[in-house]
């Protein structure tokens, strides 16, 4: 007997369980022949043509984007500076916005669908003011997706759970985050101070990164591309609440200065206070109201000196192989200038290994200080042409006891060589051999 019961109580529950989900399983769109692959588009607009988009949820403030323009801000609910692209890549859902399938064409019952009280309700609004609000609600029975709906459609949908989290923001989440706002692409100046010194750069001609104090010398172009990318780097890394901001302005007032940056771009100069309390560096910049704690990595990276962004090579020959290379040493000399693929010297040809060995000592002159004095009597000149002649560098070098001393012509810097790095080079020059003939082409 109280097995019967068992079974019977079984099958009612199977019963009641399947009515359950039957009313929540999606009711199958009628779609006419070959239809069943095209998505429903709930909205389509194209990216470029929205100008608004208003963003409620159950549990947060009313987040507002507008367009300026090309510019997107956040105007609710606070006057905000917008991430671009993650304010872009919210505008593209519009375009358009497709639900996975139609759950019911004339629903009655919007509680069942959790479209009541929607858990995000979303307004975009176009040129000319139109607008479409979307409803989105629960999640499926079987987690497929969640169920949605235009405001003003007596249709549901079902949106993939994919599409729900792209519409799913609030301002936090489309906040600009960098604590400075200029472009990369269009800076022209860099100012550093630090440990009681104003490092400044500037770009050439050429539009290569130059020191211009604290006096003019060459820059390691990397160093300060490097010094570039930690201050585009410095960015919130989650949106600080009230209070947060509060205890990091706190720490800023009694920290240790590290160093104050400036960068320049066409828009203008912004600047960046950096401070170290304990293990932590925070920041407070002219572009973002507020102090923020950094990441360590940026607060380092301007624990710098002038020379850590100098140019250590002597040359700027790079990684391209010059036009012509030439080696003076007292009465004798050295010359190697390139045709197609060949070197040539005093018309002959000559073995291009050994040729590419003294470039590589050529372009491995590097200093390892830069000494005020020491520069007498030079006895060594390098010169090397590239570029398709358009560039003549000239190294005069001098002998002081065991130290070799450096000097570009027309510019004061002086730069200390590896002791051992010019008789290398001297020894390569001379070891510099000419080619020997093919022997099948002779046997021709």
């Amino acid at each position: 007997m109280l097995r019967r019961l068992a079974v019977a109580a079984g099958v009612l529950a199977a019963v009641g369980g399947a009515a359950y989900w039957a009313n929540k399983q999606p009711v199958k769109e009628d779609k006419k022949e070959g239809a069943d692959t095209v998505a429903p588009k709930l909205v389509d607009l194209r990216g470029e043509d929205i100008q608004r988009v208003d963003l409620k949820r159950r549990d947060a403030e009313e987040t507002t984007l507008e367009r300026s323009g090309k510019e997107w801000r956040i105007v609710a609910p606070k006057a905000l500076k917008a991430d671009q692209d993650a304010a872009s890549t919210l505008a593209v859902s519009f375009a358009p916005l497709s639900a996975e399938r139609m759950v019911e064409e004339k629903a009655s019952d919007l509680q069942q669908y959790g479209l009541t009280t929607p858990a995000i309700d979303v307004t975009v609004t176009g040129k000319g003011g139109k607008t479409q609000e979307v409803l989105i609600g629960d999640n499926t029975p079987t987690n497929s997706g969640f169920f949605a709906k235009l405001a003003n459609d007596p249709r549901v949908f079902i949106l993939s759970s994919f599409t729900k989290t792209s519409l799913d923001k609030v301002a936090k989440d489309l906040q600009d985050k960098r604590l400075l706002t200029f472009d990369p692409e269009k800076l022209s100046r860099v100012e550093l101070a630090v440990k009681g010194q104003n490092i400044e750069f500037g770009k050439n001609a050429q539009s290569d990164w130059q020191i211009l104090k604290p006096k003019p010398m060459r820059a390691d172009g990397s160093q300060v591309e490097g010094l570039v990318q930690k201050l585009k780097d410095a960015r919130m890394d989650q949106v600080p609440s009230d209070e947060d901001l509060k205890k990091a302005a706190a720490a800023f007032a009694t920290a240790t200065p590290v160093a104050i940056a400036k960068v320049t771009d066409a828009a203008g100069t912004q600047q960046m206070d950096v401070r170290k309390k304990g293990d932590e560096y925070y920041a407070r910049t002219s572009a973002v109201e507020g102090v923020y704690k950094i990441a360590k990595d940026v607060g380092t990276a301007f624990d710098k000196n002038p020379d850590d962004f100098r140019n250590r090579k002597v040359l700027d020959l790079g990684f391209n192989d010059p036009d012509r290379v030439e080696v003076k040493n007292g009465d004798k000399t050295y010359s190697f200038t390139k045709a197609a693929d060949k070197w040539i010297s005093v018309g002959k040809t000559m073995d291009t290994v050994s040729v590419q060995n003294l470039i590589d000592k050529v372009r491995d002159l590097s200093a390892l200080k830069y000494p005020e004095t020491g520069f007498v009597s030079p006895t060594i000149e390098i010169t090397v042409v590239s570029g398709g002649g358009k560039k003549t560098e000239k190294v005069q070098v001098a002998q002081a006891g065991p130290r070799y001393i450096a000097k570009r012509e027309n510019e004061p810097t002086l730069y200390e060589l590896d002791p051992k790095s010019v008789p290398d080079l001297l020894q390569a020059a001379a070891d510099v051999k000419e080619s020997k003939p093919d022997p099948k082409a002779a046997k021709k």
